[in-house]
């Protein structure tokens, strides 16, 4: 099986396709844009959860949110990766070729790839050879502009690298060898393989002293963002949670008039954004936006990221987004579903909502899943359309904690007031000298932050 976008590249008279365009990076200048040319390699297994019908877009699509021209792809079925360079002897020797051919100086693979397997085939094809889990680690390094993002990434990628040390130093020990001899002390070995050795070990000392260092401050910022998580624990929160790409930044942005960053690129932001939502008639919910999940994604990252995850972990409500126009949305919705169970989130109730109706071809695919999965909504972020539905829906979830009360409120608190019939039905008032007693329905937690924040509330009543 063979893929090879080189008979699409551009000539004088024909359009650059879409997938192997340079892409400006939209957190710096054009002139910080990376030139290189990458070799697109997947080793398809048993049990893969790759689209078969287009096997490496996922993977050409990463490297273009990493500023990577593809130049070349390439596909192989196999039972299990080689041992010593992932392929065939045969694909190899076709990959060297084609990396000649193609004039690239980079080769990416689908898959993770051994430290032996990396150095085999950089010796084979003579340029840089990355697996999926680098390109992505580069992608969050890329995107990372927070302290806590930037930390979480620095991690990850050091716990990628620590097992990986030696595999920087085989040049040593190629010098090592050039001597000719082989036992102990023999030429060679002498100023190459002590250095060499001492630098491994020293380089493993920092490399376990900065990880150590990282998971402190990253424990700091675990135990501030849970305080914070919880400091909103008498309100109704709604956490967005979704494929990368699937839409999540664009329905926030829609539902709150919020300005959150948005593009077509995969992990276009990092950061988790938490904004109060009005959902009309004076009630409001808080709605937080998550980074967005992948298939394969590296466990160092989800571990890594999981102070950015506190939102949707301590959620009232998941909004799952998926992009119905997307070929892949049901592999996409089971990857997010895996993630979430690994978080320990499997629980708590949850609403799919199918975005991009407004450009989905096929609506037997959403019909498919509305069938399969309970409390699922056709939406479309940037048209509006069922949005309706969904703040309704969002509605009556939000007050199926509720309770009728009656209360008590002095007459100079008019602060209260406005904000007590905001977030309630008032159902009667009755006015004293001093004081207007109310009855009311309103969210239990709402009711208990209200008391917290105004001593002046008397509940003479609930149930």
């Amino acid at each position: 099986m063979r893929h090879s976008i080189r008979s699409q590249q551009p000539s004088d008279h024909r359009e650059t396709p879409r997938s192997t365009r340079p892409v400006r990076d939209p957190f710096g200048d054009d002139s910080a844009k990376r030139l290189e040319r990458a070799a697109l390699v997947s080793v398809l297994l048993p049990g893969t959860k790759a689209d078969l019908r287009n096997p490496l877009g996922e993977l050409a699509s990463l490297a273009e949110s990493a500023g990577v021209k593809v130049v070349d792809m390439m596909v192989q079925k196999r039972m299990t990766l080689s041992p010593k360079t992932g392929l065939g002897k045969g694909k190899l020797a076709e990959l060297v070729e084609r990396v000649t051919e193609s004039k690239a100086n980079v080769v990416i693979f689908d898959n993770d790839l051994a430290p032996r397997q990396i150095r085999e085939l950089e010796e084979a094809v003579g340029c840089k050879v990355l697996d999926r889990s680098e390109l992505i680690l580069d992608i969050f390094a890329l995107r990372a502009k927070t302290r806590e993002a930037q930390l979480q990434v620095e991690l990850a990628q050091l716990e990628y690298t620590a097992p990986r040390l030696r595999g920087l130093w085989t040049h040593l020990e190629r010098i090592a060898g050039a001597g000719g001899g082989t036992a102990a002390g023999a030429v060679g070995g002498v100023g190459t393989r002590g250095p060499g050795e001492r630098q491994i070990e020293i380089d493993r000392r920092v490399v376990h002293d900065r990880i150590s260092f990282l998971r402190r401050e990253i424990e700091e910022v675990d135990k501030r963002k849970q305080r914070e998580v919880q400091s909103r624990s008498d309100q109704f929160t709604v956490s967005l949670v979704g494929y990368t790409n699937s839409g999540k930044s664009t329905l926030l942005n829609k539902l709150t008039q919020s300005e959150q960053y948005t593009a077509d690129l995969l992990f276009a932001t990092l950061d988790t954004k938490t904004v109060r939502w009005s959902l009309g008639e004076g009630r409001a919910v808080l709605l937080s936006d998550t980074v967005g999940f992948i298939r394969d994604l590296p466990h160092h990252l989800i571990a890594s990221f999981k102070a950015t995850l506190e939102e949707a972990i301590h959620a009232n409500l998941l909004l799952h987004v998926v992009d119905i126009s997307s070929p892949t949305a049901w592999q996409q919705m089971e990857s997010v579903d895996e993630v979430l169970k690994s978080l320990g989130c499997e629980n708590i109730p949850q609403l799919t909502l199918l975005n991009k109706i407004d450009v989905a071809d096929d609506v037997s695919l959403a019909e498919m899943l509305g069938r399969h999965r309970a409390d699922v909504l056709q939406i479309s972020a940037l048209t509006g359309e069922g949005l309706d539905a969904l703040i309704a829906e969002v509605t009556r979830r939000a007050k199926g904690d509720a309770l009728d009360a009656t209360v008590r409120i002095p007459h100079h608190e008019g602060k209260l007031m406005t904000e007590l019939c905001g977030l309630s039905d008032v159902r009667s008032r009755r006015y004293t000298d001093e004081a207007v007693e109310l009855d009311i329905r309103i969210n239990r937690a709402q009711l208990r932050q209200l008391q917290g924040r105004y001593p002046a509330l008397s509940v003479l009543q609930s149930h």
